[in-house]
């Protein structure tokens, strides 16, 4: 009689993607692309590696003390915020447009807007003094992803422009509604504007 050995499922071969690096209009505002490894059973994305990060040219992290992750429901918008601290932020799971406005006033790119459409692997590396802000997209909640390089606390020294802001030129995928709490704080929705901010 004649035995066959049964095969298991074939297997998928692992793809490798690099990571890049790109740098923005912004002095120092750097987008990652993650290095992914991906077989059958899914992704691994490496979301902050040092050494990568130097060998790129980039100038890294100093430390990590403190990661957040906020979940937030698709059209709300968080920030735009500036504090005293260096900043990696993504998706971890979701999507959402990152909006970073350069408030240092005496930066080469002051006043300077920059939009990243942000899905799981793009990450952007947000110098202190440079606000961030996002509205979640798509039709789930976005898990966004903050590693800061000093702890925060509520008396930080910082600033913060409204979204809300024409001047900033970005085009919300959600149209903003002001008055509704669900989608944007009252601190937000009533922060300075970027003219505002760049005068004092």
């Amino acid at each position: 009689p004649h035995h066959h050995r049964r095969r298991g499922p074939r297997r998928a071969p692992v793809s490798v993607v690099p990571p890049t690096f790109e740098t923005t209009p912004i002095d120092g505002l750097v987008v990652l692309r993650a290095k992914q490894v991906a077989d059958d059973r899914g992704t691994v994305r490496e979301a902050y590696r040092t050494s990568a990060v130097v060998e790129a040219g980039v100038a890294p992290l100093e430390q990590v003390v403190q990661v957040n992750v906020t979940e937030t429901r698709p059209g709300a918008v968080r920030g735009i915020h500036a504090e005293q601290m260096t900043k990696l932020v993504g998706v971890a799971s979701g999507s959402g447009l990152g909006v970073y406005v350069d408030l240092r006033s005496d930066s080469v790119s002051a006043g300077v807007v920059h939009t990243v459409d942000l899905v799981p692997g793009v990450h952007v590396l947000v110098p202190r003094g440079v606000g961030n802000g996002f509205q979640a997209t798509g039709s789930t909640p976005a898990q966004y992803l903050y590693l800061f390089d000093r702890e925060w606390q509520p008396d930080m020294a910082g600033l913060a422009i409204t979204p809300l802001d024409p001047a900033l030129g970005v085009e919300w995928p959600v149209p903003i509604d002001p008055a509704d709490r669900s989608q944007i704080s009252e601190k937000d929705a009533v922060a300075p504007t970027l003219a505002e901010v760049l005068r004092r």
